[in-house]
């Protein structure tokens, strides 16, 4: 069983100390088995940002505890400007140094960038105070626009929502797609929502079919992956040329049509691979990638693995 950390400081967002809880504990109860074992982490009783309304919390698990986690989140916190407590810092770069993977959710970026472990990487944090973090830490790459960037043992995400996201895709990279996948449902997220997709979208008023053409056609693309549509084939099913298509996308989906249409054929080949014997290249027949080559590709440039390892590590094997 994996421990995972929650990183608690003084004015810390109650919210996000809930996130990983929420999510980890979720996919506990999915997965039929204790995956993650989540502690909240705090020196002594400390309270939460006032700005959210301001609660007392006091934990069993203190700074030491970080020495057995396998994950640690590092969520906001109000004094996030301020550098953070030199044991903390210590504590961080201690357990990066044996191999523990950590996270940061919204502000907390600057937690983490204190400890010098972010310098020459890409990192986001909300976008709102990217540019700050850039002029605090300018050895870091700051991309403001992001969800989530995944460097395997360090990662970061925008802000609030985000650490969500960033949770989900943490339980996906362990416990597969499938697990994900019903975590989400069962926490009512999108699993769609990958790392490189902008922090924020617009949102019109569903009433208005005029200004909202995506959701009939975002489930209909769901429902036909296997078929090899093209940017006319979905710019036809929305009723818009394709220039709108694309404007429409990036407007309320945050990314373009055929980048989400590649996410969605990888997430349900992953599924594929999970819960069914398919060969691969039937899998990549039902995905709508047409032959096993295009799969690997697509699928270890997105899953980080190949099919074959991915089908190793979470196939469930048949009653």
């Amino acid at each position: 069983m994996a421990v995972v950390a929650v990183l608690a400081l003084d004015g810390v967002v109650g919210f996000e100390v809930t996130i990983p809880g929420q999510v980890f504990g979720t996919a506990n109860t999915v997965a039929g088995r204790p995956a993650y074992e989540i502690r909240v982490v705090a020196e002594g009783e400390i309270t939460t940002s006032p700005a959210f309304g301001s609660l007392s919390l006091r934990t069993p698990w203190d700074l030491d505890s970080l020495a057995q986690a396998d994950t640690i989140l590092v969520p906001a916190q109000a004094g996030f400007r301020s550098p953070p407590p030199d044991a903390v810092v210590a504590a961080l770069r201690a357990a990066a140094a044996r191999g523990a993977r950590i996270a940061s959710m919204c502000v907390g970026a600057f937690t983490l960038a204190a400890t010098g472990l972010l310098d020459g990487l890409a990192a986001t944090t909300h976008w709102e105070h990217a540019a700050e973090l850039a002029r605090q830490y300018p050895r870091i790459d700051v991309r403001p626009s992001v969800l989530f960037v995944d460097h395997g043992a360090l990662l970061t995400s925008a802000g609030v929502a985000a650490g969500l996201d960033l949770c989900l895709h943490l339980v996906r990279r362990d416990l597969g797609a499938a697990v994900a996948a019903d975590t989400a449902r069962r926490v009512v997220m999108p699993l769609q929502r990958d790392g490189g997709q902008a922090q924020f979208i617009v949102h019109t008023d569903p009433a208005d079919r005029r200004a909202t053409p995506l959701q009939d056609t975002l489930a209909w693309l769901e429902a036909n992956l296997y078929r090899p549509l093209t940017l006319a084939d979905i710019a036809a099913h929305a009723g818009l040329s394709v220039r709108s298509l694309n404007r429409h996308f990036r407007a309320q989906v945050g990314t373009t049509p055929l980048q989400w249409l590649l996410r969605m054929r990888v997430n349900r080949a992953q599924h594929l691979l999970e819960t069914t014997d398919l060969a691969i290249t039937q899998v990549a027949r039902e995905t709508g990638l047409g032959a096993a080559p295009t799969l690997r590709h697509h699928f270890g440039r997105i899953a980080g693995v190949s099919p074959q390892a991915y089908r190793a590590a979470f196939h469930a094997p048949s009653p």
